[in-house]
């Protein structure tokens, strides 16, 4: 334990002012107060974000700025009770449109009845060989479908108009895969 001692000097009859003090919590308080400040200033250096944008800034003439087309999507919408609609679009520029009868076969898979929908699937393969971004064998991406439904479309339709767009395959590096990846927008 550490103390301090104080020494009066002479025999004057005086207490002594001896005492002793124990450093040990104050030793304690200031080994805690410098892990934190060294914690606190490796984890500002961690959440720094090195950004160069010059927002709202004129732009960079110094570098030249790559134009980038954006891929053609295919969007299904399934809103109508009695037909398919198939946009191929790249951003805001529509590629292709076309409607497709909402005809479906039931078909029975063990005590169940699902709908299929071979018409779809059919104009689906047709028109990716022409409008599909992704088609060599070396390209690891797939093009990109979108469904677009309404609330109130039964699950059953939605399920069978996903079996459509997957029935497409296409190789990729002597493997057979998907030819989409789907996702929604719902309404």
């Amino acid at each position: 334990m550490g103390g301090v001692s104080v020494d009066s000097g002479g025999k004057s009859g005086r207490r002594s002012v001896d005492s002793e003090l124990n450093l040990i919590p104050m030793i304690d308080l200031f080994v805690v107060c410098v892990l934190f400040l060294i914690m606190t200033a490796v984890w500002s250096q961690m959440a720094r974000i090195e950004a160069n944008a010059q927002v709202p800034g004129p732009p960079r003439t110094d570098e030249e700025v790559e134009k980038v087309e954006p891929e053609k999507m295919l969007t299904v919408e399934m809103k109508q009770d009695d037909r398919f609609v198939l946009i191929w679009k790249s951003g805001a520029t529509v590629h292709a449109t076309s409607e497709v009868p909402r005809k479906g076969q039931p078909i029975t898979l063990g005590t169940e009845t699902v709908m299929r929908y071979p018409d779809l699937a059919t104009e689906i393969a047709k028109q990716w060989k022409e409008y599909g971004s992704h088609q060599n064998d070396n390209d690891r991406k797939v093009d990109q479908a979108i469904i677009s439904v309404d609330n109130r479309a039964p699950f059953s339709d939605i399920i069978a108009v996903i079996d459509a767009i997957y029935t497409l395959k296409r190789t990729y590096k002597g493997a057979e895969i998907n030819a989409f990846q789907v996702t929604f927008s719902a309404r």
